[in-house]
């Protein structure tokens, strides 16, 4: 009887209680999934009017993204140091295609800033070969003038080549959003 019971129950509970699924947003390249994005995730992107938001997603429905975006504020105390606080917070919502620009693509090594580094120290050889040879010709070394412009080029290839961040559109970078809930409005 006690097992006629807890089946009864398992059976109205299946009828009664429905999970509700939600909609989420997929960024796609080519045919392959390189990030969802669903409620309670993160996002970080740059729209198309050129407004940047980092926000927490509270949901996705109807083709929108609903965002909260907090702004934390350094303050001081008596002892003199510092505390992170949450002075507010505010509310956005998004079309998922306003969405121009995502983050940067790799955030574990920055070429720019090693590119520009390279372009620099080249530039700086360059400039103390130059210094050498006006002022005392005898220790002028032309493999170190040479050395700085090589660096300078690798530099300044680096920095130009490198990935800023995934454009939307551009190598087959694609969003599609997904209606999890199957109900067509």
């Amino acid at each position: 009887m006690r097992n006629f019971i807890l089946i009864l129950l398992f059976i109205f509970a299946g009828y009664v209680l429905k999970a509700q699924p939600s909609d989420f947003i997929i960024l796609k390249k080519k045919n392959k999934t390189v990030k969802i994005f669903y409620k309670g995730s993160n996002i970080e992107f740059v729209t198309k009017s050129g407004t940047y938001k980092n926000a927490l997603i509270k949901d996705i429905k109807n083709d929108s993204i609903f965002l909260q975006e907090f702004l934390i504020n350094r303050v001081p105390t008596s002892l003199g140091f510092y505390v992170i606080d949450t002075v507010g917070s505010f509310r956005y919502a998004y079309n998922y295609n306003q969405i121009y620009h995502f983050g940067q693509e790799n955030k574990k090594f920055n070429l720019v800033g090693s590119g520009t580094t390279l372009l620099g120290g080249g530039a700086l050889l360059i400039l103390a070969s130059g210094v050498v040879y006006l002022a005392d010709y005898k220790n002028f070394s032309p493999t170190l003038l040479a050395a700085g412009a090589g660096l300078a080029a690798v530099g300044y290839f680096l920095s130009k080549g490198s990935n800023k961040g995934i454009t939307i559109g551009k190598k087959h970078y694609r969003i599609l959003y997904i209606n999890a809930n199957g109900v067509k409005k």
